[in-house]
């Protein structure tokens, strides 16, 4: 007899660190719309703390070196920025264009509101994707940077009330280059490196309508990683939309003989139906979300039970105002919230995320980038045993914002 998800995770729950993982309900009842509305709906900002207008007076945008940020300022002289996730370079005729110029004049206070006039002006809608969304994104955390900072609040304090101080990770290979054997080793340096108890690898090609990045990799490498790391190790596996849904339930069936718990993205990610099958069939947990942009879609996606666990990008999906929306849709109907990383600086506001969201998954992604940015805190942020703890400061946390961006160019066009 086929198990289902509470039973998979029951007889998974001596693996490693799994009794963590929150026991999933069944794909039936259905939640209703009017449910996920209203739960998308609540306020995110305590606007009455603030007592006076906040208006913006500029917003640009700045690189040095290779890094672009963003600082917002108010009339009244408060700053907040923000740190992009290396799309700039291409993005930055959309910010300064189409983004920025909506928020000049505006009240911060109603920044709520402001995400989806600035979805409508000068018709950005049609540009709808990361595109869009990640120029909204800076802009929304810049400005809730400037506000954590007014309040001398954590972004998570700010956005709800801080629930967690530290986030354990799965650490994120980014490889499929390698043979299963160098994958395991790569893997092996990654733990080495972090301490993390739980790991993240690529199956099939990318996108590959079945193909593996190399002949037999995967179903090599899923049995090996099992047995090089251990029967404590938490596995993860994304497979970047690689399987239609009879070649992602063989895969799965594969994982859960090795009793991964993360089974990302098997199918086509904006084809649901694929995606159902595969997650009806399966007793591995299903992750989706990472490219969606939709707010409906979302909804869609947690009322059907496409996936059993959401993942909104922080970024592509504009910022944590609109991600926590998501993440209250998904514990009405009791699912947990895993934020994707686009890499670089994003872990950071991941951590924020996770801070402040009830229902997340046990563990959080994190690929690479304490080492270039853990040190633009103070205390300077560092790996613990596979954890990461919340940075203190007010808003993201930034020990000094004004000595960061010294020698800064205001990119204008």
């Amino acid at each position: 007899m086929k198990l289902n998800r509470r039973n998979f995770l029951h007889a998974t729950a001596g693996v490693g660190a799994l009794s963590l993982i929150p026991a999933a309900v069944g794909r039936e009842p259905q939640v209703s719309d009017e449910i996920l509305e209203r739960a998308a709906a609540r306020p995110v900002l305590p606007v009455k703390e603030f007592k006076q207008p906040i208006i913006i007076e500029s917003v640009e945008l700045l690189r040095k070196g290779k890094q672009h940020f963003v600082r917002v300022r108010s009339k009244d002289g408060a700053e907040g920025i923000s740190v992009d996730d290396g799309r700039m370079d291409i993005l930055h005729p959309i910010f300064n264009e189409l983004i920025a110029p909506y928020f000049i004049g505006k009240d911060a206070r109603d920044l709520e509101e402001h995400l989806f006039e600035a979805y409508r002006y000068k018709s950005n809608y049609k540009l709808i994707g990361l595109a869009l969304w990640c120029p909204i994104a800076l802009v929304e955390f810049a400005i809730l940077d400037l506000m954590g900072r007014m309040r001398r609040q954590s972004l998570g304090e700010l956005l709800g009330g801080v629930v967690r101080t530290t986030i354990p990770f799965y650490v994120a290979s980014e490889r499929r280059d390698t043979t299963p054997e160098q994958e395991v080793d790569y893997l092996k340096s990654l733990i080495d490196q972090t301490g993390a108890k739980a790991v993240k690898y690529r199956l099939g090609g990318r996108m590959s309508r079945n193909q593996d990045a190399m002949p037999g990799r995967t179903e090599k490498l899923i049995p090996l990683t099992r047995k090089a790391l251990g029967d404590k190790m938490v596995i993860h596996a994304d497979a970047n939309s690689s399987y239609d849904p009879p070649e992602a339930i063989r895969i799965g069936r594969i994982l859960e003989d090795i009793k991964a718990i993360h089974y990302e993205e098997p199918c086509p990610f904006d084809n649901f139906d694929a995606t159902k099958k595969v997650a009806d069939a399966l007793s591995i947990p299903i992750a989706l979300g990472e490219q969606e942009s939709s707010e409906w879609r979302f909804q869609w996606v947690i009322r059907n039970r496409v996936a059993d666990i959401v993942q909104p990008d922080l970024y592509y999906y504009g910022g944590m105002i609109r991600s926590i929306r998501v993440a209250r849709m998904a514990e009405a109907r009791d699912m947990a919230t895993t934020v994707h990383l686009s890499g670089g600086f994003g872990f950071v506001y991941s951590l924020h995320f996770a801070s402040c969201t009830p229902k997340i998954g046990p563990w959080q992604e994190y690929k690479k980038g304490i080492e270039t940015y853990g040190k633009w805190f103070d205390p300077p942020l560092k790996i613990v045993d596979g954890a990461l703890a919340i940075p203190k400061g007010p808003g993201v946390g930034l020990a000094d914002p004004k000595e960061l961006l010294k020698d800064a160019t205001i990119i204008s066009a």
